[in-house]
């Protein structure tokens, strides 16, 4: 049975453990696409789809909506008209003889690691064993868990690492200095304590800004660019939302702010809610933060600007941008030199990368390919 393939509940994040069907997006006999968005998953944090892994028919729905399946579980099944129903019937059942160790090794997935770095404590995250080596970079306020759309996706053919940068997630609290420059540092002494020599930077919000920092420090350090909605392009930003964000130390007060970050926020779950709120309630993360905003975006404007820049920079680059971000203005992505590419994508906010998630990862790898 080599053109049949199973359909599973992907792990998005370091703590999902199930999701629930909220749809599907075709009926059984319908033929799909490789990459073509097929389901629709909740979890606690939010939600997002599946895509096809494989061209083909979609012979059986084994979840309907409303179930809840493990991490690892079977939705569907893709084939031809050529495998028989008797076929499909053996494979779905010893798939699910299966299920127990399958879902076992699913919910486990690769475990954080630190290094210490000028006495810092660095969290990261790695996946992948490709010879191109590349760090995802998160925003203001965010960690290695907002890249959980992407992460394993563009670890299939290279080695990935999502890093928490100094004051957020897993990292240490303390930080001496909240300039750029300071965490462009930290990201390059990382990059040593892990024995890179350079790397693909995908850097968002914040961390786009930081990555911009590094390659213009050390070009020879940056095989390329990802800028998606970045900061350092332009002076305007919301300032309520940074304050806000700070500020909220109750789910209600918090909520408005991150849904601000989606251009549907209905994707916001309360789990990711919770989880903010747990960061935030640790030692030292608001002196962080507060710190940070300071000397980041003082008085709601960026302090740094350097999309002047952008044309010194020998490597590849490629800006990416929710048409509809409240955070940064997508007008930050127009007007930028020859040497850069940028795309726009309808119907996202500033988290682009996780609502246009499946659009972003093919754009970022057809741009490697092609450079």
């Amino acid at each position: 049975m080599s053109n049949i393939y199973s359909l599973t509940m992907p792990k998005w994040g370091l703590s999902m453990k199930e999701g629930k069907i909220v749809a599907w997006l075709a009926d059984e006999g319908t033929e799909v696409s490789k990459g073509a968005e097929i389901l629709e998953i909740e979890t606690e944090k939010i939600l997002s789809s599946i895509e096809v892994p494989a061209s083909g028919i979609l012979r059986r729905r084994v979840a309907g909506v409303d179930d809840v399946v493990a991490v690892g579980g079977l939705l569907g099944v893709i084939g031809d008209n050529s495998i028989t129903d008797s076929e499909l019937d053996s494979f779905i059942a010893e798939f699910q003889a299966r299920a127990a160790v399958q879902t076992k090794e699913a919910e486990l997935g690769p475990v954080p690691e630190t290094v210490v770095v000028k006495d810092q404590s660095l969290r990261y995250l790695k996946r992948g064993e490709g010879q191109e080596v590349v760090i995802l970079i998160h925003g203001f306020g965010g960690d290695l868990n907002g890249w959980l759309f992407n992460h394993e996706e563009l670890a299939g053919r290279r080695t990935v690492y999502a890093l928490d940068l100094p004051g957020h997630g897993g990292s240490s609290k303390q930080i001496q200095s909240a300039a750029l420059d300071e965490f462009a540092k930290s990201l390059e002494l990382f990059m040593d304590s892990v024995g890179l020599t350079k790397a693909h930077l995908v850097g968002h919000s914040m961390g786009g800004a930081v990555a911009l920092k590094l390659a213009l420090a050390s070009p020879q350090r940056v095989s390329s660019l990802v800028l998606i909605a970045s900061a350092g392009l332009g002076l305007e930003i919301d300032g309520e939302y940074i304050n806000g964000f700070i500020a909220a130390s109750r789910r209600k007060d918090l909520k408005p702010h991150i849904e601000k970050l989606f251009a549907d926020p209905q994707l916001v779950g309360r789990q990711l809610v919770e989880d903010i709120l747990k960061y935030k309630r640790l030692d030292g993360v608001e002196r962080a933060l507060r710190t940070l905003a300071g000397e980041f975006c003082p008085g709601g404007k960026q302090a740094v600007v350097l999309r002047e820049r952008l044309s010194q920079l020998p490597m590849p680059i490629l800006v990416i941008w929710g048409a509809e971000d409240r955070i940064l203005p997508v007008s930050h992505s127009q007007g930028l030199p020859p040497n850069v590419r940028t795309e726009v994508l309808a119907g996202s906010g500033h988290m682009v990368h996780m609502e246009s998630a499946s659009r972003v990862n093919r754009l970022i790898q057809e741009f490697w390919e092609s450079e």
